[in-house]
């Protein structure tokens, strides 16, 4: 794994405070090296939440897919419509193997005379695999842009204000949206594509961008009002949306309908790797098991593969969790699979020894803050 475009230009300058964030602590993440946190995760948690935040997203790959077939061929590829995405409009989608399990997650993004495509660099090299094993005789040329093209994204409910304070005019979007930066000053400007972001509890955007200029972007949006955010915060606030992650929350074992991502399924569009099996599901029922979130009072250690029990009956394991201070209390939200009799909102479980409960995704803040109130509004 190596070190994200931003990592290798040394350390990240505060520019608003005029000093080095040296004491940032990195890791590894979806298949890069970046920082984990800047200070206190938590804070940085809150600042998404409530002000903004700036983050790499150096540990995405851009793959770009040109030539005559490539709508017709990734339509063929992915379970999500591609055939009639507009130009500037992106869609998530998974790729499946034959039998319907999950190789991988991606957005795909309509530029006009190519599709790009976004992941985390973790999957790239299976992505790139799968793309090079189907493509037989058709017209479609994939490009590796992943060393041309870096990321950062903003996050938070003064995320427009700040992009516009660091000149960068943000129009009325969409969700997975894109367009082409407006700079509205005069100085030497970074060149950027922006992406709305489609996380439904904050406002974000990603900003593409070359390698040579991200650490200059940064800056500037630090001097205007960015706070610096590592992948841990990220993580808490994945966790409280609800968002599952490839290669953790979503594995190769797993079938689509039971990661409920519906967004990431189109009955319509034909015939695609593994449709048969999605098809096929669809039309026999529901499967037997769904991915959901639960709630635990305290903070509370919960490994990934944690059984979910309900009375001395094993029905379900954890994925991811997180400890948050919420309303001045800990909390622990975790994520993972449970069968579906068993996951109904407000229904009492154990994590191992931990008592929890079922709680409806993406998380209500304001029910985590007063929980004696997810039993009522939502009833078992």
């Amino acid at each position: 794994m190596g070190l994200t475009a931003l990592q290798t230009q040394g350390e990240v300058q505060d520019k608003a405070q005029g000093k080095a964030l040296g004491a940032a602590r990195v890791g590894e993440y979806r298949g890069a090296t970046t920082a984990a946190r800047f200070g206190d995760p938590q804070a940085e948690w809150v600042e998404l939440r409530s002000g903004c935040g700036v983050y790499d997203l150096g540990f995405r790959a851009k793959i770009s897919l040109a030539g005559g077939d490539r709508v017709r061929w990734l339509n063929g590829m992915v379970t999500n419509n591609i055939r009639d995405l507009a130009e500037g409009r992106g869609a998530y989608a998974f790729l499946l193997n034959p039998q319907g399990h999950i190789l991988g997650d991606l957005y795909a993004y309509n530029r006009g005379g190519a599709i790009m495509v976004d992941t985390d660099r973790s999957q790239m090299e299976k992505i790139l695999a799968t793309f090079d094993h189907y493509i037989i005789m058709d017209d479609v040329e994939v490009t590796n842009l992943t060393e041309q093209i870096t990321a950062l994204g903003v996050a938070g409910p003064k995320a427009r204000s700040v992009l516009q304070r660091a000149g960068i005019a943000i129009p009325e979007t969409q969700p997975l949206q894109i367009f082409d930066a407006t700079c509205q000053c005069d100085c030497d400007c970074v060149k950027c594509t922006i992406v709305r972001g489609d996380d439904a509890g904050i406002e974000s955007y990603e900003l593409w961008l070359s390698p040579s200029e991200v650490r200059k972007a940064w800056d500037v949006l630090a001097v205007a009002g960015a706070a610096p955010v590592g992948f841990e915060a990220l993580e808490s606030q994945r966790i409280v949306s609800g968002v599952p992650r490839y290669g953790m929350d979503i594995r190769e074992r797993d079938l689509p309908q039971e990661t409920e991502q519906a967004r990431a399924l189109n009955f319509n569009k034909g015939c695609y790797v593994g449709q048969e099996i999605v098809e096929r599901i669809r039309s026999r029922g529901a499967v037997h098991r769904k991915f959901t979130g639960f709630i635990v009072e305290g903070a509370a250690e919960i490994a990934p593969g944690t059984k979910v029990l309900a009375g001395e009956k094993e029905v379900g394991e954890i994925t991811s969790a997180a400890s948050l201070r919420v309303a001045g209390e800990e909390k622990t939200v975790a994520l993972g699979y449970v069968r579906r009799e068993a996951g109904v909102p407000g229904r009492e479980v154990a994590i191992g020894k931990t008592r929890a409960s079922v709680i409806q995704l993406p998380l209500d803040l304001a029910l985590l803050a007063q929980p004696e109130r997810i039993l009522q509004h939502h009833p078992a």
